[in-house]
C-alpha cells in the first residue's frame, strides 16, 4: 500500500490588523477542498486535499480586528527550515488607514516572506496584505494590486510598484512566484486560483459551488470611488480643489483653475499633480464620473442628459471616458448598481426582494 501523498501546505499569515472575514473565510474554504463537496452530493466526505495553517510572527494567540480570537498553528520560525516550508503563503489583509504610513510595520514578516520567496515558495496577498509584500521589496518592478483605496499610498511610498487599481486578481507576476488580490472579498478569486493550481480545476469549481463563491471578472473599477483628501501643504492647490469640487461641470474647468491660481499652465499642472496625484484633466474627469455614477445609481434619466449634467457636451465622449475609468459602460453600470440600490431600499423598508 502506497503512503498517502503529501498535501500542499498553505500558510495564512495574519496579525492583529487582519480581518476575521479574510482569515477565517480562507481557512474555512481551503480546509474543506476535496472533502465537503462529496459529502454534500454523495453523503460521505472524502480526503481533504490541502494542509492549511494559520501563522503569525511569534505563534502565540492574539485577537484580530474586531477583537476576534486567533489561535495560530505556528510561528514564522516553525516554517522556515527547508523541510517545513509551505508551498504557498497568503498574506492576509493587514489594515492601514489610507492616510497612514505603511512603512516599518512588519519587519519580521517581511524578512520571512523574502526568505520563502527566494526558496521558491509562492507568495500571495489579499487587499492591504500587498503593502507587506511591497515593504519586503517583492513587488519592486512588478505589477500588483490591492484595495483600490491604496492607489495613492502605493504611488507615494512604493513608486517602483506598477499598481493595478482595476484588477481583482493580479497574475502578471505568477511565474515569478507573486500573486496579489484586490479588495477584501477578492479572497474568493485568490482561493479559487490556489485550489485550481494545487488541486485541479474540478475541485475549484466544486468548492465554488459549495460556498457560492463569486469571481470579480469585471475587476475593481466598477466599485472604486475617487479618493481625494484635501491637500494641506499647498494652500493654493487646496483652494483649487475646493473650487473644482463645486465647478467640475463648468466649461473648460482646467483653464479656469489655472486662471484662478495665477500660475502658468505648466507650473500649475506640476504643482497640482504633486499635491493630488492626478493631472488636472484627470482630476476633473474623475469628479465628473463619480457624480455620474451617483446619478446612474438613483435616477432613470437618459445617458446623454446625465453626461450634459456633469459637463460633457458630447454623449459619446462621456461614454468613452466612463468605460475607460469604470470598466463598464454607463448602461451596464446602471444595471449593476441600480439593482443593488433598489434591493437595499427594499430591505431598508422591510420589503422582500422582487
Amino acid at each position: 500500500m502506497q503512503p498517502a501523498r503529501r498535501r500542499p501546505v498553505i500558510a495564512l499569515l495574519a496579525s492583529p490588523d487582519t480581518s476575521a472575514m479574510v482569515l477565517y473565510g480562507l481557512y474555512d474554504v481551503l480546509t474543506t477542498v476535496g472533502g465537503i463537496y462529496p459529502e454534500m452530493v454523495k453523503g460521505f466526505p472524502e480526503r481533504e486535499l490541502l494542509d492549511v495553517r494559520i501563522v503569525c510572527a511569534d505563534g502565540r494567540p492574539f485577537n484580530c480586528a474586531g477583537d476576534i480570537p486567533v489561535r495560530p498553528h505556528a510561528g514564522l520560525d516553525d516554517l522556515r527550515a527547508p523541510g517545513a516550508r509551505p508551498d504557498a503563503v497568503i498574506v492576509c489583509d493587514m489594515y492601514v488607514a489610507v492616510t497612514g504610513v505603511p512603512t516599518g510595520r512588519y519587519p519580521r514578516e517581511c524578512a520571512w516572506i523574502r526568505d520563502l520567496h527566494a526558496a521558491g515558495v509562492l507568495i500571495s496577498s489579499v487587499c492591504s496584505g500587498a503593502l507587506v509584500l511591497a515593504e519586503a521589496g517583492l513587488l519592486d518592478g512588478r505589477k500588483a494590486t490591492a484595495h483600490w483605496a491604496y492607489r495613492d499610498m502605493f504611488h507615494r511610498f512604493y513608486p517602483k510598484v506598477s499598481f493595478l487599481e482595476s484588477a481583482a486578481l493580479c497574475l502578471n507576476a505568477q511565474d515569478e512566484g507573486i500573486v496579489t488580490a484586490g479588495a477584501v472579498s477578492a479572497w474568493h478569486d485568490l482561493a479559487f486560483y490556489l485550489i485550481a493550481r494545487y488541486c485541479g480545476y474540478r475541485h475549484a469549481v466544486d468548492t465554488a459551488k459549495v460556498f457560492l463563491m463569486s469571481d470579480h471578472v469585471e475587476g475593481q473599477s466598477p466599485y472604486a470611488v475617487m479618493t481625494r483628501p484635501m491637500e494641506v501643504k499647498d494652500a493654493l492647490m487646496s483652494e483649487c480643489q475646493a473650487w473644482i469640487a463645486e465647478h467640475y461641470d463648468s466649461p473648460k474647468p482646467v483653464e479656469r483653475m489655472v486662471e484662478k491660481s495665477g500660475l502658468g499652465a505648466r507650473t500649475f499642472a506640476r504643482r497640482f499633480r504633486a499635491a493630488t496625484g492626478y493631472t488636472p484633466i484627470d482630476y476633473v474627469q474623475a469628479l465628473r464620473i463619480e457624480e455620474a455614477k451617483q446619478v446612474l445609481e438613483r435616477e432613470q434619466r437618459s445617458i446623454d442628459d446625465i453626461a450634459a449634467s456633469v459637463g460633457y457636451e458630447d454623449g459619446s465622449s462621456f461614454r468613452r471616458v466612463f468605460k475607460k475609468r469604470v470598466g463598464l459602460s454607463p448602461a451596464a453600470y446602471r444595471k449593476k448598481f441600480r439593482g443593488l440600490t433598489d434591493l437595499a431600499n427594499r430591505y431598508a423598508m422591510g420589503q422582500k426582494p422582487m
